[in-house]
Order: C-alpha cells, then sequence, then structure tokens
C-alpha cells in the first residue's frame, strides 16, 4: 500500500509540474504582451502630441483602451486554466451520464396496480453477460407464488436465490420469459410504480446520514410519528432506540455507522413494515438477529397481509413459511413445508442436520 500510494503521489506530483509550468508559460506571454503594449503606449504618450500632432483627449482615450486591453490579457491566464480544470472535473461526470442504461421502461410505460400480490416466472431464461462468457443462472425456470402465502428461499451461494429477487425488482432484466404479478407483466411497466409495491429488506440494510424516525419513514415520507413508533414496536426496535440520547431525533451516521449489525437490520424491518406494500422480499434480513429479536419481528410480520419471499442460510428464521423452495443450480430441486422436507431425507434435511449439529 505504500508503494502504491508512492507511485500515485509521484504521478500526482509530475501532473501539477506540468500544470505549474504551463502556467508560467501562460503568464509569461501574457506579460510579454502587456510590456509590449505598454511600450508602445509609453511612446504615443511622450511624443504623441509633438510628432504626430495627437491631441490630449485622443491620448486620454489610447491610454484607457490599452489599460482595458492589458487587464484582459492579465486575466486570460487564469481564465484559460479554469476552463481547463472545469474539462477536467466534467470529464467523470461526462462517463458516468453515457453510460448506457441496463434496465429501461418500455415507451409511455403504464402503472403498475397490486390488488392481491400473486406472483408468477413463466418459462424464465437469465444468464450475467459480465466477463468473457455469459454465466447462465435460470432455463426454463418456472415458480408460482399464491397472493398471501408466505415462501422461504434456501440453497447453497449461487443457487439463484437472490437473483429470484433482482428479477423481481427488475434490477436487471430477463433474456426469456415473463415476470408477472397479478397478471401484468414488469417488463411492460414502470419501475418506479413496480418498486414502490414490493418492500425489500436486504442483508446490510442502506440507511441514510438522516434522524431514526427519517430513515424508518423513507418509504412513507407522510407517516405520523405514532405510525413511526408502532413501526419500530414491531420490529423489535424500540428497546434500543429509547435507550439512545435523542431517541428517534439520533443521527445514524453514514450508512448507518452508529448502529450495530442488528439495530440497522430493525430499523429496516421497521421500514418496511411502515411501508406496508403488497409484497415484502427479506433477503437474510434477520441474519443480525438473536433468536428471540428474531421470533418478536417474525410475529409481527406474520401479521402483514402480504405476499412474502424470504431467502435465508438460517433456517429458522423461514421455519413457519408456508412453503420452502430448495434452489440447486438454478432449478427447483425440492418444495414444500418445512416438516415436509426434513422428512425427505433430501438437501433441505441435509441442511438441516448440518445446522443443528
Amino acid at each position: 500500500e505504500r508503494e502504491t500510494f508512492k507511485q500515485v503521489n509521484k504521478e500526482v506530483y509530475c501532473n501539477e509540474s506540468k500544470r505549474m509550468k504551463g502556467s508560467l508559460f501562460s503568464g509569461s506571454v501574457a506579460a510579454g504582451l502587456i510590456v509590449v503594449l505598454m511600450a508602445i503606449m509609453t511612446i504615443f504618450i511622450t511624443g504623441g502630441q509633438p510628432w504626430f500632432g495627437i491631441s490630449a483627449g485622443t491620448l486620454v482615450l489610447m491610454f484607457s483602451y490599452t489599460n482595458n486591453l492589458t487587464l484582459r490579457f492579465n486575466m486570460l491566464t487564469s481564465v484559460m486554466q479554469s476552463v481547463n480544470q472545469a474539462f477536467g472535473d466534467a470529464h467523470d461526470m461526462t462517463v458516468v451520464l453515457d453510460e448506457p442504461r441496463l434496465v429501461d421502461d418500455v415507451e409511455n410505460a403504464p402503472e403498475l396496480k397490486v390488488t392481491h400480490g400473486e406472483i408468477s416466472f413463466t418459462d424464465l431464461s437469465f444468464s450475467y453477460s459480465d466477463g468473457n462468457a455469459p454465466t447462465e443462472v435460470f432455463d426454463n425456470f418456472n415458480l408460482h407464488i399464491p397472493a398471501g402465502q408466505r415462501i422461504g428461499l434456501v440453497g447453497k451461494s449461487g443457487s439463484g436465490k437472490t437473483t429470484v429477487t433482482r428479477l423481481l425488482l427488475r434490477l436487471s432484466d430477463i433474456q426469456g420469459g415473463t415476470v408477472n404479478i397479478d397478471g401484468q407483466d414488469i417488463s411492460k411497466v414502470s419501475q418506479s410504480s413496480l418498486r414502490r409495491q414490493i418492500a425489500y429488506v436486504p442483508q446490510e440494510p442502506l440507511l441514510f446520514h438522516r434522524t431514526i424516525a427519517e430513515n424508518i419513514a423513507y418509504g412513507r415520507p407522510d407517516a405520523t410519528n405514532e405510525q413511526i413508533r408502532q413501526a419500530a414496536i414491531d420490529a423489535n426496535a424500540l428497546e434500543f432506540i429509547e435507550t439512545l440520547p435523542d431517541g428517534f431525533e439520533t443521527i445514524t451516521g453514514e450508512r448507518g455507522v452508529k448502529l450495530s449489525g442488528g439495530q440497522r437490520q430493525r430499523i429496516a424491518i421497521a421500514r418496511a413494515i411502515l411501508t406496508n406494500a403488497p409484497i415484502l422480499v427479506l433477503d437474510e434480513a434477520t441474519s443480525a438477529l438473536d433468536n428471540r429479536t428474531q421470533a418478536i419481528v417474525t410475529e409481527s410480520l406474520n401479521k402483514l397481509k402480504t405476499t412474502r419471499i424470504v431467502i435465508a442460510h438460517r433456517l429458522s428464521t423461514i421455519r413457519d413459511c408456508d412453503r420452502i423452495i430448495v434452489f440447486d443450480k438454478g432449478q427447483i430441486a425440492e418444495s414444500g413445508t418445512f416438516g415436509e422436507l426434513v422428512s425427505q431425507n433430501g438437501i433441505f434435511a441435509d441442511l438441516a442436520k448440518r445446522q443443528t449439529a
């Protein structure tokens, strides 16, 4: 790291030296022009009347114009430096703005209207195009989630669990098949309306450098203080919030740095509860919670009338789900309730034995 710093520092030093040399050169040129102009003007002022018969008023006018011109030459150097710096600063932003959008709305895309929360993945084909060769995740994948059902997704890392939620949120576009919510193809509706209907809680929740109350109310800005407090109670967050010096007005810090992992997760869950969207996606959202807190949060979530998708490696998180889907290499290997899957002695039963062991 020290050698890397030295190399970068050397490059900065060289570039700064070039800039200073350029500034000195342009400054010298401007100064030279000013000296020449002033010398000519001195000659005219000194001998203008006797040599050329120039009147005093004309001499004053020439002096004023020359003085203004020299001032402009003097400003030219700083103006050119400012323009050059502006182009340099604009370069990186231009690169970002010119980056093509990976997911675009169709023209005049309508709003998504969700009344029940039924989700269908039909004949799904998807592969990541990063790198030299595409990485296939799904090929002719099918999954139907009835409205209001709570399903758990489990499987090895890379089996496609999180990718399902990314495609549902349309963070990536599929290559084949359809994803429907209440019979509406999500690729045909506006992305903003789609994401308003889905409350998403990732494993590493994103908190803003705002108060706890503002972070909870982010998905519902018009929420009252009482509604924010109730959401915090349902997420079992009120207990630690009240111990903080400023309570709900405590600033969380950048990305919630002032809070622990479990506290950040509870704030994010409180935000999802307050949003009360018809579809709830939890991606390892309780991984940092202890068993008691997890049970309280799960009980509160069970009161919500939502279609819930829970991604979990800790199987106790999905014990109360109506159905558990076991992923294996982009396909559904097993499906059933917790008890049914344990009794099948398959992939899920093996995962359960390893955890209980």
